[in-house]
């Protein structure tokens, strides 16, 4: 049984961000929580998997900056 592809892309995300901003893995996975980018990236997962990282981490910054 592999991983669940949504448990994986969220891991995906936090990872990429946590290289891009050089923070720890787990401040990242805090503020995802804190301020609902979880949520949002699993909501919205079907348009989002399909982007580059670089396009991810600009959109998770985005959608931090209007939350």
């Amino acid at each position: 049984m592999g991983i669940d592809p949504h448990t994986f892309f969220l891991a995906f995300c936090i990872e990429q961000y946590k290289k891009a901003k050089n923070m720890d893995g787990s401040v990242v996975a805090k503020l995802f929580a804190e301020r609902g980018v979880d949520k949002y990236l699993l909501d919205n997962f079907e348009v989002l998997h399909t982007q580059s990282h670089q396009w991810l981490v600009q959109e998770i910054d985005d959608y931090i900056k209007g939350h």
